[in-house]
């Protein structure tokens, strides 16, 4: 400390030319907490997508009109609840493995074919000339399933599963008529048919697959179309029906209503719980080093191909206390789910997400598109539908949009791609719509950003009035539908200096049937699909008095 005193810097001054942090803090976007940035002086002034800078200060909100306060998204999940860890073989030991074992491979490929093959005919005799499917399964020919049942260990002991590791005992069906488990591979259905021989719930393309189809249906099996409301409905009825009568096997569900990797629990359904009864939940393990079992995005030949070739597969099945239903029935639901998801996450020492099965399905169509980065396409799309109400189906939907905008390798797309997907000449207003979605102010967008900007926009209390308005004051000749020049005398307050070119494109968005005029279905599901473009019609509404300025 020579040569220094109290009053002495403890840091030197920096040179005049380094880097300095510069906080800038804008009190309407404070309280919004969506616009909050940290920049240094290099980045002020740069231009980093591809567009003027200055719509990184501008304080318009082009939504704000219809009841937004600001756009929040969640930063990007670093868990991917469907990756295979082993997806290509990798190490000599591996190699050698699958060499030594690929004899093996063949006799436990042909002891796999004989078994399901067995099982199949001892299905057919027994429920040759059964109609009364309402009914319970009589006691006679859930006999001869014990056949079948006997088939599925042998078909689990081709697959490498010599024995099977339990902990626990299955609860009486008078206490516990609801099992739940969670769900990793192909695997636990052919256990839990061996084991309890319970009645499931399952998509209804599993009654066509070939040999299996008969299999299943031996099950009593619930069939329900996911996307289907009126189909939920009547499988919640079916299964509170079946849960009540002790005639009927228990029932089992994997309420997580897809395969993961088992290092992580998404997100449940609420099929199971809805019905109040007391709930049984089991957890299955597959400990290994070398082959990562789970049935993710891996395919299922390669899946079955590895089994045959290791010389031993592990499997761990644990039964849990019994969870009891609560008293109010809704939120005895959701209280049941949740309690169950904790013990069952507990149990395998997991964290729990809010992926879905909507996840699985942004994730396929990334990998189909051939994205350098597939997993930064999933949502939490069970808490995207929880905040915004939209499905699945929409969510992919929105995918397929914003994939058209040519998204970089990072997934990311850039303003001028943005302008040219919707059709948007570059504006002050377009500017204005890209930075509502670009949150972190870098002059480019993700898919989730893109997909939580566009369902905020729908969810905003005025925006089906705005729609409804904007195609009123687009028609103006008395009409039904609107013409091209009826479009472009409406966007023009919005827009001034559209020319004809840029009219006729986006009326081509907006004619859906390419008629040449567009009806008002065209003009909702267009606004639906691209919810983002009512920030077209707003200035004209907005000066005409219909709504006022926030």
């Amino acid at each position: 400390m020579a040569g220094h005193d109290l009053s002495s810097p403890l840091l030197p001054s920096q040179a005049s030319h380094s880097q300095h942090l510069t906080l800038i803090v804008n009190d309407s976007d404070f309280a919004s907490n969506s616009n909050n940035k940290i920049t240094t002086n290099d980045d002020i002034g740069n231009n980093k997508g591809g567009w003027s800078s200055h719509s990184h200060n501008n304080n318009r909100k082009p939504f704000d009109v219809i009841g937004s306060k600001g756009l929040e998204v969640p930063g990007p999940t670093t868990l991917d609840p469907f990756r295979n860890e082993t997806l290509r073989i990798v190490g000599l030991y591996e190699w050698v493995k699958i060499v030594v074992c690929l004899p093996i491979a063949a006799v436990r490929l042909v002891l796999f074919g004989v078994c399901l093959l067995l099982g199949f005919l001892a299905t057919k005799v027994a429920l040759e000339g059964w109609k009364d499917e309402h009914n319970p399964l009589p006691r006679w020919r859930s006999r001869i399933m014990w056949v079948t049942r006997i088939c599925a260990r042998c078909i689990l002991f081709s697959f490498g599963y010599h024995w099977i590791r339990r902990k626990g005992k299955p609860a009486p069906r008078e206490i516990a008529p609801i099992v739940v488990s969670n769900h990793v591979s192909y695997i636990e259905p052919i256990f839990y048919f061996y084991e309890l021989f319970p009645t499931i719930v399952a998509a209804e393309s599993h009654d066509s697959i070939p040999l299996v189809g008969t299999i299943i249906r031996s099950m009593q099996v619930i069939y329900v179309n996911r996307f289907s409301p009126s189909s939920r409905k009547r499988a919640i009825n079916e299964i509170k029906r079946k849960a009540s009568c002790n005639g009927f096997p228990r029932l089992l569900l994997f309420p997580e209503g897809t395969t993961t990797n088992g290092r992580v629990l998404i997100s449940f359904q609420l099929g199971a719980f809805i019905p109040g009864y007391p709930i049984q939940p089991v957890v299955v393990r597959y400990p290994h080093i070398h082959f990562d079992q789970s049935w993710g995005n891996i395919s299922l030949a390669r899946l079955m191909f590895r089994m045959f070739t290791q010389f031993h597969n592990f499997m761990e099945v644990e039964y849990l206390p019994i969870v009891p239903p609560g008293t109010n029935e809704k939120e005895s639901a959701i209280h049941l789910a949740q309690k169950t998801s904790h013990a069952i996450a507990t149990a395998l020492n997991v964290a729990q997400t809010s992926h879905s099965y909507g996840d699985l399905m942004l994730l396929t169509k990334a990998l189909e598109s051939k994205q350098e980065y597939p997993s930064s396409y999933m949502v939490e799309m069970a808490r995207v539908e929880s905040l915004f109400r939209i499905s699945s189906l929409e969510a992919v939907d929105f995918l397929d949009k914003f994939l058209s905008m040519n998204p970089n390798p990072g997934g990311r797309v850039q303003f001028h791609d943005f302008l040219s997907v919707l059709r948007l000449k570059a504006c002050t207003l377009s500017e204005e719509i890209f930075a509502f979605v670009d949150v972190e102010k870098n002059g480019t967008i993700t898919f989730k950003q893109f997909l939580f900007g566009s369902a905020h926009v729908m969810k905003q209390p005025l925006f089906r009035q705005a729609c409804e308005l904007a195609f009123a004051e687009c028609k103006a000749g008395g009409h039904d539908y609107i013409l091209e020049h009826e479009l472009g005398d409406s966007l023009r307050p919005a827009i001034p200096d559209l020319n004809a070119d840029e009219i006729h494109g986006l009326y081509n968005l907006f004619d859906l049937d390419n008629d040449g005029k567009i009806s008002k279905d065209d003009f909702d599901s267009c606004l639906k699909k691209n919810p983002l473009l009512i920030a077209l019609f707003l200035p004209s509404l907005l000066h005409k008095g219909y709504f006022r300025s926030w």
